[in-house]
């Protein structure tokens, strides 16, 4: 299964690839399908390509939900222990 996240543009290079922070993780991707992205936005990644913009209160609500869910899962291992 693949997922595209939103993660906060913190860089651009001159190439037409940036860098992005999802939760302190940084990661070069191409911002070649979003060229009119600038840093601080907020764009969706899939497989190492911003495929959009997205609004930074709808990039909270599913980066907190992304959270819960992990957290929960956590849980869920620590059960079965």
């Amino acid at each position: 299964m693949c997922l595209a996240l939103p993660a906060r543009v913190v860089l651009l290079r001159d190439d037409g690839s940036g860098v992005v922070d999802l939760g302190g993780v940084q990661k070069e991707v191409s911002l070649a399908l979003v060229p009119e992205a600038r840093i601080g936005d907020y764009v969706i990644v899939h497989v190492g390509h911003a495929i959009g913009l997205v609004d930074p209160e709808e990039a909270a609500r599913t980066l907190a939900l992304f959270a819960e869910l992990a957290a929960h899962d956590g849980a869920t291992v620590e059960a079965t222990r």
